[in-house]
């Protein structure tokens, strides 16, 4: 593998960048085609569902982030990784930040009656897979070699196996 995997698995911190573009797509698309999200409903369970799912998604990453700093490992998606993460939040899935924003861009549709924040959440999850964790995972079987694998093959990239690939 080419040592700049060592040193670090991105050059640009992709990921921020993608969920926030996804986010003014779906503001722009909404202005463009209001009457998309007319199904959604615009209704208090409704809201609070929403509300609700970004709570979750802001758990997961909180507890990413604490978990991280607990291990004084590495947040930043374009620095070396410090410590192979496996336990808490890392012990659901390999990706437990980028799956919580992916949650709460999901659970923005219902809060701010925006279904376009839904429907980008398939391109935004396969935009962050390809150009961030594809190279952060490679980067962390360069670092960790046999402990990267062996936690690669017992945690999902995601949540379940179906996005693996």
């Amino acid at each position: 593998m080419p040592l700049d995997f060592a040193i670090r698995p991105n050059r640009i911190p992709w990921p921020p960048l993608i969920y926030a573009g996804a986010i003014g797509l779906a503001l722009v698309l909404d202005d463009l085609w209001p009457e998309a999200s007319g199904f959604l409903g615009d209704s208090e369970p409704v809201h609070l569902f929403g509300v609700a799912m970004m709570l979750v998604g802001a758990a997961f990453d909180i507890a990413a982030m604490l978990t991280m700093s607990r291990h004084r490992a590495n947040v930043l998606p374009h620095r070396a990784a410090t410590v192979l993460l496996t336990s808490g939040p890392f012990g659901l899935t390999r990706n437990p930040i980028y799956l919580g924003n992916a949650i709460m861009l999901a659970g923005a549709a219902p809060t701010f009656a925006n279904i376009w924040f839904l429907a980008l959440v398939p391109l935004t999850v396969a935009l962050v897979t390809v150009l961030a964790i594809r190279r952060e995972e490679r980067h962390l079987a360069t670092l960790f070699g046999g402990a990267w694998t062996a936690y690669a093959a017992s945690t999902p990239r995601w949540l379940g196996r179906s996005f693996e690939s």
